[in-house]
């Protein structure tokens, strides 16, 4: 055979050509699953229904999205942006609120949920005018730094020392039988999902120890 035919082809001219032989075979099965795979899912219109919340003694109905989280709600409905979004997946304890007397993460929280509850944030403890006797603590005991986490970490604790007054018992309770001490341990124990990271734990405890009148 003539060494210029066209029949007369090179092992890497042979690769060659099964390879893209190969490829004109996949390739349109390949656009098409990948088509099918980043198409965007169809929209689905909210749906929308009336909730009254009734915040820092304040009643307001607001039409919303049945997945709207209550911090959401606060913040960007009510404009109530003391409670802060850290992580918006429950670590942090930035977002603490008080709901009908116990305290909760409000990311985690549907805004439906609580529909006529009573909910305290922040603003709703103390002004600057007259500060809850916690803010005054804070402030006097250094509780901060940047003050991101400090609205959560007041909320909450308001709520420890109502928990413990109350007689509700903690990880750290030896006697289930009786009320839980108002001590360091039980303090540090109740508190422990509000992230500082500044690192002001030692003046916060001191700050909810000034309020208790003396942690044991």
């Amino acid at each position: 055979m003539d060494e210029n035919s066209p029949l007369k082809m090179t092992r890497r001219q042979v690769l060659i050509a099964g390879g893209a032989s190969a490829a004109a075979t996949v390739l349109p099965g390949a656009v098409v699953l990948a088509a099918q795979t980043t198409a965007p899912a169809p929209a689905t219109a909210p749906v929308l229904v009336d909730v009254t919340l009734a915040v820092n003694g304040s009643r307001h109905t607001l039409a919303l999205d049945t997945r709207t989280t209550l911090l959401d709600a606060l913040r960007e409905r009510l404009h109530l942006t003391g409670t802060k979004k850290g992580c918006d997946h429950g670590q942090c304890g930035a977002c603490t609120v008080i709901v009908e007397g116990r305290r909760l993460n409000s990311c985690l929280t549907l805004a439906v949920m609580h529909d006529g509850e009573r909910i305290t944030t922040i603003e709703g403890l103390g002004t600057p005018q007259r500060l809850h006797p916690l803010q005054a603590a804070f402030v006097k005991h250094d509780g901060y730094q940047c003050g991101y986490c400090t609205p959560g970490q007041i909320c909450s604790a308001v709520a420890v020392l109502e928990e413990i007054r109350n007689g509700i018992p903690s990880h750290v309770t030896e006697d289930l039988t009786a009320a839980p001490p108002l001590s360091a341990a039980e303090v540090r124990e109740r508190m422990s999902g509000n992230l500082c990271r500044c690192g002001a734990y030692s003046n916060i405890l001191d700050a909810i120890d000034d309020v208790a009148g003396g942690l044991t």
